[in-house]
């Protein structure tokens, strides 16, 4: 006799998208959510960047991490939890979190960028993290176009801000990064991984790019001062 938690459905309710019931569903069948819930963290995405942590190691005390699209706060709140110094940006507000230096304003605003490093005191980066992702549209095509905007936006950032032997995360759809980024990764990271991690949902088709062991730009010295 099986003994498994039924699934609850979700009324489709008048002036509701379907979108918004199918999230919903999955919301309340979710076992991430509930586990967040229970842990105390700020969202279920929290054990993504848990789950690659655990299997690459990107993460360690006293670093100096930038999350970008911080909000809820559950990245921000694992590597604070980690021992990492953090500095944080979303256009939504979240709540204060220790060790946790946060902005609200939109990333790809052209401030963004000079805020960040300001918050940053003058240190390099050793990882660059982004979980940003546009609202989908179900076109493929146009969905792809807008999420590797905002990912070689925040690799451009990266490149300019992470210390040598730095990390960069991204979230991508559709197969990962696009041809091009992912050479150019190549060429200035020691290693370049596609993961998706087992909190992602099955039926989703994002992953996320982790290029680890950045090399620097060329010429640049190994200081851990960001140029003025």
């Amino acid at each position: 006799m099986s003994h498994n938690k039924p699934k609850s459905r979700v009324r489709s309710a008048r002036g509701r998208k379907t979108s918004s019931t199918r999230w919903l569903q999955r919301q309340i069948n979710d076992p991430y959510v509930e586990k967040a819930k229970q842990a105390g963290y700020r969202s279920r995405a929290a054990f993504k960047l848990i789950e690659m942590d655990e299997k690459l190691r990107v993460l360690k005390k006293g670093w100096l991490v930038v999350d970008l699209g911080a909000a809820p706060g559950g990245w921000s709140q694992i590597a604070a939890m980690k021992g990492c110094e953090v500095v944080a940006i979303d256009l939504l507000e979240i709540d204060e979190l220790p060790g946790v230096r946060f902005a609200q304003m939109d990333f790809m605003d052209n401030d963004a960028p000079g805020k960040l490093r300001s918050m940053m005191g003058g240190r390099r980066a050793d990882v660059v993290m982004s979980d940003m992702a546009h609202n989908t549209t179900g076109h493929k095509a146009t969905d792809h176009i807008r999420i590797m905007a905002l990912v070689e936006a925040a690799y451009e950032f990266a490149v300019e801000v992470l210390e040598p032997g730095g990390v960069f995360i991204a979230k991508v759809f559709q197969g990962g990064a696009e041809n091009q980024l992912l050479a150019r990764m190549k060429r200035e990271f020691d290693t370049v991984r596609h993961i998706k991690p087992p909190a992602s949902r099955k039926d989703s088709s994002e992953k996320y790019v982790v290029a680890s062991g950045f090399r620097g730009a060329c010429g640049r010295t190994s200081s851990n001062r960001l140029e003025s």
